[in-house]
């Protein structure tokens, strides 16, 4: 997996339904939003508001999706599970890491996907669930 050096120059999102704060810290080791839920061994980030809304509207739980600026404290890597398989390169500019996020900020005015594509990602979603497809982990 190629490891990103230069992110001094970026700033990244984490979308989530977690409620959190600045200097708070998002870590691996929660349960997954995606396949069986297992324990995660990275957390993810991404350079586009686009990946981040998509991450806090498709968090699980009831509560609004909430994106958050963040800087990584640790090496990333690119997300395998949005590069080269789906997507060629990094288009969605998606990153995991094994070390914590520290939350900086808070997008407070962003705007959802439309109600029809929403539905159909989460509709892909819950297809890619019954089929057992889980993210890459390794």
């Amino acid at each position: 997996m190629e490891s990103t050096n230069d992110i001094s120059a970026q700033q990244f999102y984490h979308g989530t339904k977690a409620d959190l704060k600045q200097g708070d810290l998002i870590s691996p080791g929660f349960n997954s939003n995606f396949g069986k839920r297992k324990k995660a061994l990275y957390v993810y980030l991404t350079a586009t508001l686009d990946a981040a809304t998509w991450g806090a509207e498709l968090a699980l739980g009831e509560v609004q999706g909430r994106i958050y600026i963040v800087e990584p404290t640790g090496p990333i890597e690119n997300d395998p599970n949005l590069t080269d398989k789906k997507f060629p390169g990094n288009p969605t500019k998606s990153y995991r890491t094994k070390s914590p996020l520290r939350v900086t900020g808070e997008i407070k005015d962003w705007q959802g996907h439309p109600p029809e594509l929403l539905q159909t990602m989460k509709d892909n979603v819950a297809r890619a669930r019954e089929l057992g497809i889980e993210a890459i982990e390794d």
